[in-house]
């Protein structure tokens, strides 16, 4: 196939996915659309398709949808367009010369590696790289009932990038653990950067709930409803407070 020969290409990733999509095989194409943003996080087609995704295994499997997928592979950073810089020729940098002394730009000591514009960004994709592997490892764990052990991870991966994904899985990890302020903070993060994303919304109700803040838990739940009206998990926690 043409990933066999081109792992982690985009197209086809994208075609397998929207196959995957056809046969509802909703799972396997979540896994396919992720990989993509992984490689190439500005493809809107990949980002679209997670959305499609999300919301049909949300409704085919409820809330703990994400506890029955396959793993998500890991993209190596060689691999990953966003990351790719352009050469010091393209862009018009000067090339230090290769008898560069120590100490001095393009030489082998710290100063020039500090100096190097190379270094910065190589850092930032380790991070983002090391960040990834410990949220997979978080979310592994969750699959294996240890939320405890999973919060662990997840906080070291937030350290290095502040993922709203990361807070809403650590966020469903502290709800398990029935610490329910933890979790509607971790919602608050997750909200802080996308303002309606569902699962933030639905986790802190779940925690507003049983803290019984009745009234910001059904808010959370009318703002969630306005972007899925049809969420049956929402709709069955709003009768629920109704109740309360």
């Amino acid at each position: 196939s043409a990933l066999e020969l081109v792992p982690f290409g985009i197209k086809p990733l994208l075609r397998r996915a929207a196959a995957y999509e056809a046969l509802e095989r909703y799972s396997l194409a979540y896994v396919d659309y992720k990989t993509a943003l992984q490689v190439d996080c500005s493809v809107q087609a990949a980002h679209d398709g997670v959305n499609r995704m999300t919301k049909a295994l949300l409704e085919k499997d409820g809330v703990n949808w994400r506890q029955k997928l396959p793993p998500i592979p890991t993209v190596p950073v060689s691999a990953q367009t966003r990351w790719s810089i352009p050469s010091a020729q393209a862009s018009g940098a000067n090339t230090p010369p290769a008898t560069a002394p120590q100490g001095e730009p393009g030489g082998n000591m710290p100063l020039g590696w500090a100096k190097s514009p190379v270094a910065p960004k190589d850092n930032a994709a380790a991070g983002m790289e090391r960040a990834r592997t410990l949220k997979e490892e978080g979310n592994e764990l969750v699959k294996k009932g240890n939320h405890k052990k999973a919060v662990e991870k997840y906080s070291e991966s937030l350290k290095l990038n502040q993922e709203c994904a990361t807070y809403t899985n650590r966020a469903l990890c502290y709800l398990a653990l029935k610490q329910y302020k933890a979790a509607a903070q971790d919602c608050t993060e997750a909200l802080k950067l996308d303002p309606k994303n569902v699962k933030a919304l639905y986790r802190r109700a779940q925690a507003l709930k049983e803290l019984k803040d009745y009234k910001s838990s059904i808010g959370d739940i009318k703002s969630l409803l306005k972007t899925e009206p049809k969420n049956t998990a929402a709709l069955r926690l709003l009768q629920e407070l109704n109740r309360a």
